[in-house]
């Protein structure tokens, strides 16, 4: 099939829908200094299906695919390495320098149906780009150690041996919980975390606080029915 000529079924539509969600976060991760474009194949006089910041370069829903995003896909085609992807740096027409990625969005029967594109702005001001990164009061909180904490594990066991430790210390340290209620609470945030969708979770989270694994239902039970 003629690739400008390109029909999605169903599922490649839901692939292409999936990622806008996936941009929104990305954005908000990475700032204003990125433009983030989504294009469907299906159409390159209107390929553009969702873009972010697009105040950089004056693209709207509709616009249409790029001579530079068209030769990034045929390179990636070429290519032969099965890296759906490329990175590179360029300038738009105002001469403005951007470090940019096209990364390819595959459908079904393995064809390619839209292209994820990345650009970012490299004469952004620094202290904009610092200050989408750094949100001070967040950071002191980070540093007094009251924010979340992340555990990196190696393997599952480590990941629930882990939260059971912190979550035990937060609750004996919390003096609003009475003394009888403390394993009732560590439970309930556990289980808030989602620990207990871990398989196997209930029995090592009895041994680590030395209760039945009856009970530990028990609270699990109570509290979902309040």
């Amino acid at each position: 099939m003629n690739e400008h000529n390109l029909v999605l079924t169903k599922t490649d539509r839901a692939i292409l829908e999936s990622y806008k969600s996936m941009m929104d976060g990305l954005s908000v991760y990475l700032g204003k200094s990125y433009e983030l474009v989504l294009h469907s194949l299906e159409s390159y006089e209107h390929s553009v299906i969702k873009i972010i910041n697009g105040f950089h370069t004056g693209r709207t829903v509709g616009a249409p695919i790029t001579d530079l995003a068209l030769s990034m896909l045929e390179v990636i085609r070429t290519r032969g390495d099965n890296n759906g992807y490329i990175s590179y740096f360029t300038r738009n027409k105002n001469g403005e320098p951007l470090k940019s990625a096209t990364i390819t969005i595959v459908g079904e029967n393995k064809r390619i149906i839209g292209l994820l594109c990345i650009n970012m702005y490299l004469n952004t001001p620094f202290n904009e780009v610092i200050s989408e990164f750094v949100n001070l009061e967040s950071l002191e909180e980070t540093k007094k150690n009251s924010g979340p904490i992340e555990n990196f594990v190696e393997n599952i066991n480590d990941l629930i041996g882990n939260s059971v430790t912190q979550v035990r210390q937060r609750v004996f340290n919390d003096d609003s919980v009475p003394s009888n209620c403390k394993n009732k609470e560590i439970i309930h945030q556990l289980n808030e975390m989602g620990i207990f969708k871990i398989k196997d979770a209930v029995n090592k989270v009895a041994d680590a606080l030395n209760i039945s694994k009856n009970t530990v239902y028990m609270h699990i039970r109570n509290q979902n029915t309040d």
